[in-house]
């Protein structure tokens, strides 16, 4: 018989790359993670995990294993729900993570919502980059993430998650007042060799962004780094260098000292992901038709 507990194990190092890693996340010690790992190679009756260099990779053998790991956790996420929803249990902690133009948008309506509509169900949101949100899901530090397309996010088949869309946004080019574009229709292309303000690397917008130039020819050059938005758009103001910010973002943001234009191409795509089988638990599906319905209404207001 294989244990379940150390299947959440295989999956925890191949997703962190190292054991160190994975026992963070699971808070276990390293000790711990690896002899879960050598008691499961000793069920399995084969060698799972090969060095690399200060990390770890799955044998032929552990990739075949983790294929199956996924679909066996992801029954027991669908057992537990149903156990759950026969047991009546609307009441209880439910945590999302969200980025944060997504919180005031979507998640705290949505939390409002909730008080009104199902006053047992207490929402926890914590502040998390879409990048950093789903690895919260997969390691169990929150049961929904609401999360953006970035280069390297799980793939919308991973069998790890199930994903429900949100809504899509263009990104705006944002450009000093009396910018030499300011009042012409402009292309990604046509900013070739400007001074940029973006997000870190890392945040998924600058994936976005650096993505949508590479792919107009050149790579952008930024000098000033936030992941605040209306610290960017100040920024831009100032004459500091030009930047394209997600539309919704620039709600509530003070646009005086800018102009905005649309630009072709770069995109934000909003979801909320789970671990695949959790869909059905009774506490979340009402979480989860809260977002929908939140972003369901921001899909139909009109854009500043």
């Amino acid at each position: 018989m294989i244990d379940t507990r150390r299947l959440r194990t295989l999956r925890a190092v191949a997703d962190h790359r190292t054991v160190t890693a994975a026992a963070a996340a699971l808070h276990l010690t390293p000790s711990a993670v690896s002899q879960q790992l050598v008691a499961l190679e000793h069920e399995v009756g084969h060698r799972l995990l090969d060095r690399d260099g200060r990390g770890v990779r799955l044998t032929a053998v552990g990739r075949i294993l983790l294929d199956h790991a996924n679909e066996i956790l992801a029954q027991l996420e669908r057992a537990g729900a149903d156990i759950a929803a026969y047991t009546a249990g609307t009441a209880g902690e439910v945590r999302v993570a969200s980025f944060a133009t997504a919180i005031g948008l979507v998640v705290a309506p949505a939390v409002g919502t909730l008080r009104d509509k199902e006053p047992g169900i207490r929402v926890r949101v914590l502040d998390a980059e879409g990048d950093q949100s789903l690895t919260m899901v997969l390691d169990g530090a929150v049961e929904a993430a609401v999360a953006v397309e970035y280069r390297g996010a799980p793939a919308e088949d991973d069998r790890r998650l199930s994903r429900i869309p949100l809504y899509s946004e263009p990104f705006d080019l944002v450009l000093p007042r009396g910018h030499r574009l300011s009042g012409s229709e402009v292309t990604v292309a046509d900013l070739s060799g400007e001074t940029w303000i973006g997000p870190y690397p890392g945040n998924p917008c600058h994936d976005v962004i650096a993505l949508a130039c590479e792919h107009a020819g050149f790579i952008p050059e930024f000098a000033h780094s936030s992941d605040d938005f209306s610290a960017v758009v100040a920024l831009a103001a100032a004459g500091a260098g030009v930047a394209m910010v997600p539309r919704l973002a620039l709600r509530g943001t003070d646009l005086s000292g800018v102009v905005i234009r649309p630009v072709p191409g770069p995109e934000r795509r909003v979801f909320t992901a789970v671990r695949r089988g959790a869909e059905r638990h009774p506490l979340l599906v009402p979480v989860l038709n809260a977002l929908q319905d939140t972003a369901t209404i921001l899909r139909r207001t009109p854009p500043v």
